[in-house]
């Protein structure tokens, strides 16, 4: 009968010493540490989807300028630059590829400057593109859309390719005010 009772206190001990308070702290630490795993397993997925996809209609980024300053109509404002399109046909416009980053001279097509090295990253409203010599972020300022362009490092000295500030989509294009180059070859 001794080895009975001593059999069963030793049960309940073993029952007590396993309360559930703390089943429930080991749950809580395993839930934590699964909960840190996720977060760190989407997050970098999503920085790299980010990173590697270049928006489609950076293929065909076509030069506008400023035309009518005081106009609140992104489309009254921005337009065609008569002189870089009609008159020195000096203009560059962009292309901008997963492999290569294109200036063409906007009156002949042959006329290209090609980079073919380069990395790209999203930061909000800015695309980030990086070469060795240069960074070049082109921010969408409107949904027009209208983006500026700024080039930082080296100086960007293209002959006959004069870089623009503000591009837009050839989709989006004939939305802008237009001028006629008129007797012009442009």
């Amino acid at each position: 009968m001794k080895n009975v009772i001593t059999n069963f206190s030793m049960v309940m001990m073993l029952l007590v010493s396993c309360s559930p308070s703390t089943e429930k702290k080991v749950n809580k630490a395993d839930s934590a540490n699964a909960k840190i795993h996720q977060i760190s397993t989407v997050d970098p997925a999503k920085n790299k989807v980010v990173e590697s996809e270049i928006p489609n209609d950076f293929s065909t980024l076509v030069p506008i300028d400023v035309l009518n300053s005081k106009s609140t109509e992104v489309y009254e404002k921005f337009g065609i630059e008569f002189s870089g399109n009609c008159y020195s046909c000096d203009l560059a416009s962009l292309s901008i590829t997963k492999k290569q980053i294109i200036w063409t001279n906007v009156c002949d097509e042959k006329d290209i400057f090609q980079i073919n090295d380069f990395s790209f990253s999203r930061d909000g409203n800015k695309a980030i593109f990086k070469t060795s010599e240069r960074t070049y972020i082109l921010t969408q300022i409107d949904q027009a859309p209208v983006y500026e362009l700024s080039v930082e490092g080296q100086k960007l000295d293209l002959k006959n390719k004069r870089i623009s500030k503000y591009f837009t989509t050839q989709k989006a294009l004939p939305l802008f005010t237009e001028h006629d180059c008129g007797d012009f070859e442009g």
